[in-house]
């Protein structure tokens, strides 16, 4: 399993810094995959509680497993795009990476946020579009040999910060606000893992030998003395229920 945890390590603290959760906070961590954010959450509520949802259940298994012990977190298999969460409940909500995907995105958030009590924010971060993405062009360069196509949509559906706010807007959040937020993202402490990630993917044509060794350069030409690293640009996306 690839570990995002590790990619995002940097996202990560970004992500907790605008959270800012409070101790009595009820938050709902949106895609939680193996629930690093949603642990952050739990032990920083300490008089509060944080529910994690995902669509995955092999990295559900894992969030479970992870938070053995903890009182006040929990990991439900749900899509938040229909989930009928308790109406009003949570106070904050959070989202690494995790709402790109909707297939109605005004619908989907639509239903978030009936699960916030009025007032609640909701802080997430989501790509931003393909061609600021060094991650990206770079490994699909390396393995195509070509130049990869500016993608808009699927991971990067919310990458225009007009359409994250008005789909936030539709769907009943107000104050929003899109924030830049420029981080590396990890691939591994050496280049041999960096290309064990990729391949982790299933992105690697493994009898391409040219491929694989265009993509053993690209992770020694981004080794520095903390690891393999690549460029990328993310939206921290804020709003109020």
């Amino acid at each position: 399993m690839f570990d995002y945890d590790a990619e995002l390590r940097r996202y990560h603290r970004r992500l907790v810094e605008a959270l800012d959760v409070r101790p009595d906070d009820t938050v709902l961590d949106i895609g939680c995959g193996t629930g690093l954010t949603t642990r952050t959450a739990a032990g920083l509520a300490t008089l509060g509680s944080a529910l994690g949802v995902d669509i995955a259940p092999e990295m559900l298994a894992e969030a479970r497993s992870l938070a053995a012990g903890v009182d006040n977190v929990r990991f439900e298999l749900a899509d938040a795009q229909v989930h009928p969460f308790p109406p009003a409940h949570f106070s904050l909500a959070a989202s690494r990476f995790g709402t790109m995907f909707f297939a109605d995105p005004v619908e989907a958030f639509t239903n978030i946020a009936r699960a916030l009590r009025p007032g609640a924010r909701f802080v997430q971060l989501v790509w931003q579009h393909s061609d600021r993405q060094e991650w990206m062009g770079a490994i699909r360069r390396a393995l195509t040999d070509e130049e990869p196509p500016v993608l808009t949509d699927g991971a990067f559906s919310l990458g225009d910060p007009a359409v994250a706010e008005g789909v936030l807007t539709a769907a009943g959040f107000t104050d929003v606000r899109v924030v830049d937020v420029s981080e590396p993202v990890f691939y591994g402490p050496d280049p041999d893992a960096a290309v064990d990630s990729v391949r982790a993917l299933e992105m690697v044509d493994e009898d391409d030998k040219q491929a694989l060794d265009r993509l053993r350069s690209l992770m020694a030409a981004h080794h520095t003395s903390d690891g393999v690293w690549f460029d990328s640009c993310a939206w921290l996306v804020t709003a109020r229920r």
